[in-house]
């Protein structure tokens, strides 16, 4: 039997990261009424300064959220054939290999695991790496490599810039620069109303709250208590006349990848420590590119382009809050970390449950209701 499909009425989707395009492209194929807002530019915030890195192999924590991630990277290679991979989708594999025994013996564990899941996984020698995958990087000859094949990393601010062009193609608004003052309720407590910061107002039917680092207060202004991690991470961009690596990885202390022509990604949680004890973001960056040099050697001659500290947009207990908030109708919440992995499919799920009604079993484990006032 077909679900049927309504006209939801007006949506503003209030953020334009990849979890906000994702719902509000889905939304306007169909036929919604969509205006994005963002106190920004499309796909400049957090999405611009992840890892940006698909997978499922880091998701382990709890069975439902490794399924959802595997959906998600599904939900990448559909979109890929959809609306075609150029600039944007980079689906190389993925490698990590740790530094001490201890940290071996768990990846290997985990490597296991996922074998056990039926997720794609191989286990080589450093030696076999640097032969067959990645000639410029040091990875001593006996440690072990695991090779995820089917993962892959995605240039977020071109996927974000593609879907929002052919949303607005399709009809849906925007409003850009421009950030959101108050959201106003109706007698029955649904959304009616937003207001934006250039004294402008929408009238609306469903607000999307996929505002990353800002989604605590924008469900604070329709008295929704949205409780979130403080969990900010840098991100450096290294400039460099050819791109020696190529697919991402997690060597020990540093996470490289490529990002395009002349440009590779570096992140480090233990650099990420650092960022809360007074350190120079600037010297933080010099100290990810130091790192990076040590597993890449060819990377000395690059210089940093980028840096930038964000604030991760992760919900207290680690995992997602999607769907409807029951209490005010006619608000839905788009927030989670890993949001590259995850932005397809919480966007296609979303998405049918504005249009339908009907609330997906993939999201059970983590509808907003959970977190209480």
């Amino acid at each position: 039997m077909r679900t049927s499909v309504k006209r939801p009425g007006r949506v503003a989707v209030i953020g334009v990261g990849i979890l906000g395009t994702a719902v509000g492209w889905n939304l306007s194929r169909q036929g919604a009424e969509v205006v994005f807002v963002d106190a920004g530019r499309p796909g400049e915030g957090v999405t611009n300064w992840s890892f940006s890195w698909v997978n499922a192999s880091n998701k382990t924590v709890r069975r439902s959220y490794f399924d959802l991630n595997v959906a998600g990277m599904a939900a990448h290679r559909a979109l890929a054939e959809d609306i075609g991979p150029d600039a944007w989708w980079y689906p190389s594999g993925h490698l990590r290999w740790a530094g001490d025994p201890a940290a071996q013996t768990k990846l290997l564990e985990t490597a296991e695991l996922l074998a056990g899941w039926d997720y794609g996984v191989k286990v080589c020698t450093g030696a076999e790496a640097r032969r067959r995958l990645e000639p410029a990087v040091t990875i001593p000859d006996e440690v072990p490599v695991v090779v995820y094949p089917d993962e892959a990393w995605v240039h977020g601010r071109r996927l974000v810039g593609r879907l929002v062009g052919q949303a607005v193609a399709a009809g849906a608004e925007h409003r850009f620069d421009t950030a959101v003052r108050d959201i106003r309720t109706g007698a029955d407590g649904g959304v009616r109303t937003v207001a934006l910061s250039d004294g402008s107002s929408l009238d609306v039917d469903i607000v999307v709250n996929a505002a990353g680092p800002s989604a605590s207060h924008v469900a604070g202004l329709v008295a929704r208590h949205l409780p979130m991690r403080r969990e900010p991470g840098i991100v450096a961009r290294i400039g460099c006349a050819r791109v020696p690596v190529h697919r991402a990885m997690h060597a020990p202390r540093i996470e490289i990848r490529p990002d395009g022509d002349g440009s590779v990604v570096l992140h480090s949680r233990e650099v990420d420590a650092l960022i809360d004890t007074g350190e120079d973001p600037a010297e933080l960056a010099r100290l990810l590119h130091d790192m990076a040099r040590q597993v890449v050697p060819e990377l000395a001659n690059s210089r940093i382009t980028q840096a930038r500290v964000a604030n991760r947009p992760i919900p207290a207990d680690g995992f997602p809050s999607v769907g409807a908030v029951p209490s005010v109708p006619g608000y839905y919440e788009a927030v989670s970390h890993s949001g590259i992995t995850l932005g397809p499919i919480i966007g296609r799920l979303l998405a049918a449950e504005i249009l339908t009604g009907k609330r997906d079993a993939m999201l059970t484990d983590f509808r907003p209701e959970r977190f209480h006032p």
